[in-house]
């Protein structure tokens, strides 16, 4: 699985899902259009009987497309889209979830997604910059377009692209009650894990708490994938930093600190050693015993649906 932790960093990235949030079965429906040499070509998403095939509108393929990309189930390769080792892992006929219906398939998906932040900037950014427990819309938009700037000062985003992209991220996990089809407003992947409610109309909150539908799998690998990423060749990593650091496992799935210390007291048998947790005279850390990560992170999303 050398691709996992290829991606280094958010990008900035705020349009592309044609305002639809992710929903339970695109990323495998991507996945399923792999040819044997697990290329797909471009002129799936775009071919006249795409519609067909996806069996969705034209706007809803090129979100289908988006969703793959943003959640690194393909990525471009010479020409046509590639799909990612760690896909195959999850989707393959005999993977760990062929039909994209454990908990553990829509975790991974958000820390792609607010995680990794790869073509996802508002999720990144909502997860780990907005730091007030309740906020509207409103209160996001501004607040949104100077982070854009300060990571991209060539470009000028326009108020609707942002607030398109806000409104699209807050539905992907606090969906309408109502809507106009049932298509359109169906249940999104991400809405089943409790991350934001909508308290009453236009006002949500973050929900921080136990997360009981998060495998300890998944945590690890989060742990492992946010540690090669910020902290490469370190051995060990502070409790706050797994806690409140940006991109952080504790930050991006809203855990509060006995859930974390829980999971930190289960690494050692997790991981057969590789990573182990200590609190001693108050200096509460992990520690990482070797830094060839990719061989752990497959095993990590392998016990993440056991």
């Amino acid at each position: 699985m050398k691709d996992i932790a290829k991606q280094e960093g958010p990008g900035s990235h705020f349009s592309g899902h044609e305002t639809f949030p992710l929903r339970q079965m695109w990323l495998k429906k991507a996945f399923d259009c792999a040819h044997s040499d697990w290329t797909i070509p471009k002129s799936t998403f775009s071919n006249a009987d795409a519609i067909a095939l996806f069996g969705v509108g034209k706007n809803m393929v090129a979100s289908i497309k988006h969703w793959a990309l943003a959640c690194e189930v393909m990525r471009e390769e010479n020409g046509s889209f590639k799909v990612t080792e760690i896909a195959r892992e999850i989707f393959n006929d005999d993977g760990c979830d062929p039909y994209s219906e454990n908990p553990a398939t829509a975790w991974f998906a958000h820390w792609q997604l607010a995680g990794r932040g790869f073509r996802s900037t508002t999720w990144f950014w909502l997860f780990n910059h907005v730091l007030s427990p309740s906020f509207t819309r409103d209160d996001l938009e501004t607040p949104l377009a100077e982070y854009a700037l300060r990571i991209d000062k060539k470009r000028r985003l326009s108020a609707l692209t942002l607030s398109r992209d806000i409104e699209t991220c807050l539905r992907s996990y606090a969906p309408r009650a109502t809507g106009a089809s049932p298509e359109d407003f169906a249940e999104p992947m991400l809405g089943e894990l409790g991350l934001i409610g909508e308290e009453r109309k236009g006002h949500f909150a973050f929900r921080r708490g136990q997360k009981t539908t998060l495998p300890d799998g998944l945590f690890a690998y989060a742990l492992l994938d946010h540690w090669d990423r910020t902290a490469r060749g370190v051995t060990t990593m502070s409790f706050e930093a797994v806690a409140y650091g940006e991109g952080s496992p504790g930050r991006v799935f809203k855990l509060d600190e006995d859930s974390i210390a829980e999971r930190l007291f289960a690494l050692d048998d997790l991981t057969g050693g590789i990573l182990s947790w200590t609190d001693t005279a108050g200096l509460r850390q992990v520690h990482r015993k070797n830094f060839e990560s990719q061989e752990l992170l497959s095993t990590m999303i392998r016990k993440a649906y056991d």
